[in-house]
């Protein structure tokens, strides 16, 4: 914690900070209330048809020895945490909103901030009680519900369309679907496909055009679940479900060379005459924000890895707060009208970084600009003008 204008030192505001987060009665769902406020706000001022909220997993790298919660997750040299986190985006321009739901695993368990007794689960498991939590709490749009690969599993893609949640989701080349009455693999349907230039997109940093195809499919193929009988210690055997039909999404990334960069096979049981497969492209494309998200938690605003919290406990109520401040950030970045523009352009120029001249506006950037501007409206409240230009004069005898 850096010290501010004010009377306050640095060790005050750490000691302010220790006592708020290890008050019993601040709660992972009071923290989170403000953020699930700005998720509802935002879905009815920035969504169009639909809300789209984007799922994925982190590993959070922590290396302080003042941690006795820490686990290996990889390998052994791999010890920290691991964050599950939904943003919220909007359909319309792919903005992110605001983080409805998240989870922070442990080696003592899970803190979570929408479930007051959470329990261990496999990532797509928990990932499905999270879409139960959030299709309960009142949004005013359909929410679609955006998985990387991980996703590819045939019972919970069943289970999810059961309950009538809506879904895109990244599948593997070789996964197989029903196409024109047989089983085929993801690449061999793509192949007998016509592909349609849609737009230009940027592809690791440099300029790429996407073509789109799409078909009907359906899903036939028995689930293989990972679990094991906890009685024989053996894996649970296959489980045969009912076919399901689905929207197979086929999108090539080619560069100006016109040569192939990746494909991306997506299947979705959104089927609404309103979206089209290049609109399932586009929203897919749009899940790079809640990895953006990650990184301005890591390393581009909040530089979470290397927090001195001694728990999971209080590290987490601090991630919360963290994200309230990216949900402010975002909010200042949605606003349309004249003056919050020009306040977020101010922001980015208070906070001296150096900007594209096609992305005038960044969130770093703006954060950056924002904490300065807080710094700075907390000075001009200590210190009365005749004080300020006291401090001014005496400036000016060293310029």
């Amino acid at each position: 914690m850096k010290a501010t204008i004010n009377n306050q030192s640095s060790f005050a505001q750490t000691q302010a900070l220790w006592r708020f987060i290890h008050n019993d009665k601040v709660s992972y769902q009071m923290l989170n209330e403000p953020l699930m406020a700005n998720s509802l706000q935002g879905c009815s001022e920035h969504c169009k048809y639909y809300a789209l909220i984007m799922h994925d997993w982190s590993r959070l790298s922590l290396t302080q020895s003042n941690k006795k919660d820490t686990y290996a997750m990889t390998h052994n040299l791999d010890v920290g945490y691991e964050l599950q986190s939904s943003v919220l985006v909007s359909d319309i321009n792919g903005n992110p909103i605001a983080t409805p739901a998240q989870n922070l695993i442990t080696a003592n368990g899970v803190h979570s901030s929408y479930q007051s007794d959470p329990q261990k689960q496999s990532h797509l498991n928990e990932l499905t009680t999270r879409i139960e939590y959030l299709q309960q709490q009142g949004f005013d749009k359909p929410l679609v519900h955006i998985i990387d690969r991980e996703g590819d599993s045939a019972f919970h893609m069943r289970q999810w369309d059961d309950n009538n949640h809506k879904f895109i989701t990244r599948v593997k080349a070789g996964s197989f679907l029903n196409y024109d009455g047989k089983s085929q693999r993801c690449r061999q349907i793509a192949e007998q496909l016509r592909f349609n230039y849609q737009r230009q997109v940027n592809y690791k940093g440099k300029p790429a055009k996407q073509y789109i195809a799409s078909a009907k499919v359906v899903l036939t193929r028995n689930a293989k679940p990972k679990a094991f009988d906890p009685d024989t210690g053996k894996r649970v055997p296959t489980i045969k479900g009912k076919p399901l039909p689905l929207v197979l999404v086929v999108s090539h990334i080619y560069d100006n060379q016109d040569k192939l960069l990746t494909t991306w096979y997506l299947l979705t049981n959104v089927q609404d005459t309103k979206v089209s497969g290049a609109d399932i492209s586009q929203w897919y494309y749009w899940r790079w924000q809640i990895e953006s998200y990650f990184k301005l938690l890591k390393s581009a605003g909040q530089q979470l890895e290397p927090w001195l919290q001694q728990s999971g406990d209080a590290y987490f109520k601090r991630l919360l707060i963290a994200s309230q401040a990216c949900t402010l950030g975002w909010r200042i970045m949605q606003a349309s009208d004249k003056q919050s523009q020009e306040f977020a352009l101010f922001l980015v120029r208070l906070s001296g970084r150096q900007m594209k001249h096609n992305k005038p506006i960044t969130a770093p950037a703006l954060m950056a600009g924002l904490f300065q501007w807080l710094n700075f409206t907390e000075l001009v409240n200590h210190y009365p003008p005749d004080k300020l230009k006291y401090f001014a004069d005496a400036a000016s005898k060293f310029m």
